[in-house]
């Protein structure tokens, strides 16, 4: 089940996928959204992005390395581009590190095509 983080979960979230400062980006981003994939309460997927208007950026998307292979990204990636057609969203761009096979092929699913390179940006 996919549903907006709340305050309680922040805390597990960020320990789960080594992440920080979400509270700050809930708090001072008003462009920001956060969900997370639950199972049975138990946090195991997470997405990020950001609608500014007509365009959007996907900030991060996390699935427990457990629950890999269980198509929680595709569900979170799915959720999200619902809820980007249903704000009118036209445009939507992301990062991702050359060597993330698996999120490529996430990306690739859904349409994404690759239009830059930013060299030695993660090095």
């Amino acid at each position: 089940m996919i549903e907006k983080l709340n305050t309680k979960d922040i805390e597990k979230v960020e320990e789960l996928f080594n992440l920080s400062k979400i509270k700050d980006s809930i708090d001072n981003n008003t462009f920001t959204r956060h969900f997370v994939y639950k199972d049975n309460e138990e946090i195991i997927g997470y997405i990020n992005y950001d609608i500014i208007y007509e365009r959007s950026e996907l900030i991060q998307i996390n699935v427990l390395k457990e629950k890999e292979n269980n198509h929680i990204g595709s569900k979170l990636m799915e959720y999200m581009i619902n809820d980007l057609i249903n704000n009118n969203v036209k445009e939507i761009t992301l990062e991702v590190r050359i060597d993330n096979d698996k999120a490529i092929g996430l990306y690739k699913k859904y349409g994404f095509i690759e239009i830059g390179k930013r060299e030695k940006y993660y090095q």
